[in-house]
């Protein structure tokens, strides 16, 4: 009876997305460090001499934050999720560009499609990143898939003039570890019998799911690397974490993970969100909290629209200046995609958070799972978020 093939997965990551196709459209940037998060006053402008003027990071004020960085601003300090008044601190002299949401989904439905047509068992992880099942692709095996892996990685940068790193392992964990090993543009594969050399010396927050508050419980406990970790007593880690988490730390810092390659999935949430450059008051910025609801509600409809899902639970997430966050949500009667209906109900749950001073940033948060319009109402339905303000205005 023959054997099943060992498995062979992939994760294929792409390096520094955002920065890097902005770096497709002003290639006259490239070797210089560029922070994507800014706003749309941040954009270039084309002078009369026909170069560019780029915004940077040297007379930034407001409160965005970093969206992704180039590894030239990287060596500064500069990553992504860092305050950009901060970044200004450790690199002024970086250009700045405002986000640009669609250009980056085009890519990314771009480099998908390319690996898709190599390799057609994929999921979807987010804008940048995909596991690949290689498994039972011919000859992929005598090599434990390296020849693939180039293969996926010429792909990408052929459809899309862009680079991403892989990790190939027999499972999602370990390869999603290894696409980190040597970015950009790396390839990195990894056996069973490895894990001791190559896995256990590194520190046990590497491993994709142990988090700050959980790797600073473990350094406590005089657990720091992951060999620390697969070395532990699994008693120990069931009585400090739970039965749940405690064991599977113990099977992940041993490299243990039959999760499959999932093709399909429901998305659990849609929202749209943004980041204000400053404080905004209810009452005195109406004009312009107005417009923002206006441009997010209708883009979040249509969202609904081409996915062809509707929802039912709208809610709505708030963070203050002071990063203090709220959220609130209301079960409508019936599903709906009708971005006055958005409307009505996120400011019904806005009443409940009550009066609103200023508001630094709004963002929508994730929820339930979300039915096609194909499935039965009774189905779960979704939770939206919207950025919103109180004395919501008459829908469009």
């Amino acid at each position: 009876m023959p054997t099943s093939p060992a498995r062979l997965i992939a994760h294929l990551d792409m390096d520094a997305f955002y920065a890097s196709v902005e770096l497709l459209r002003y290639p006259d940037l490239r070797g210089r460090p560029v922070v994507i998060g800014g706003g749309r006053d941040h954009a270039p402008r084309l002078q009369a001499d026909g170069t560019r003027r780029y915004a940077t990071l040297r007379h930034y004020t407001g409160r965005g934050v970093i969206t992704t960085a180039t590894y030239a601003a990287r060596a500064f300090g500069v990553n992504s999720g860092l305050g950009l008044m901060k970044a200004a601190a450790l690199a002024p002299d970086a250009v700045l560009l405002p986000v640009d949401f669609d250009e980056y989904r085009k890519y990314s439905r771009m480099f998908k499609a390319a690996v898709r047509a190599i390799a057609p068992v994929v999921e979807d992880r987010g804008i940048d990143e995909i596991y690949v099942d290689l498994t039972d692709l011919p000859d992929t095996q005598a090599d434990a898939g390296r020849a693939m892996g180039r293969a996926l990685k010429d792909a990408v940068f052929s459809s899309t003039g862009l680079t991403c790193s892989v990790g190939i392992t027999p499972n999602k964990l370990l390869s999603k570890m290894c696409s980190e090993f040597d970015k950009p543009d790396g390839l990195t594969l990894l056996a069973l019998d490895e894990i001791p050399a190559r896995i256990w010396p590194l520190p046990a927050r590497k491993v994709n799911g142990i988090g700050p508050k959980a790797s600073a419980k473990l350094d406590a406990l005089g657990i720091h690397t992951i060999g620390d970790l697969a070395a532990a007593d699994p008693s120990l880690l069931v009585a400090e974490f739970g039965k749940s988490y405690g064991a599977w730390m113990h099977a992940a810092a041993h490299g243990r993970d039959d999760r499959p390659v999932v093709t399909f999935s429901e998305p659990k949430s849609i929202s749209r969100e943004t980041t204000f450059d400053r404080d905004l008051h209810a009452v005195r910025d109406r004009a312009a909290l107005t417009a923002i609801l206006n441009e997010l509600c209708l883009s979040l409809a249509g969202d609904l629209s081409r996915k062809a899902y509707a929802s039912k639970t709208i809610g709505i997430k708030l963070r203050f200046d002071d990063f203090h966050i709220v959220t609130r949500d209301l079960t409508l009667p019936a599903h709906t995609m009708d971005a006055r209906s958005i409307r009505r109900a996120a400011g019904e749950c806005l009443k409940r958070v009550g009066a609103l001073a200023k508001l630094s940033e709004l963002v929508g948060p994730s929820g339930a799972q979300t039915p096609p319009l194909s499935q039965q109402a009774e189905e779960p339905a979704a939770r939206y978020g919207l950025p919103l303000f109180d004395d919501l205005p008459p829908g469009p």
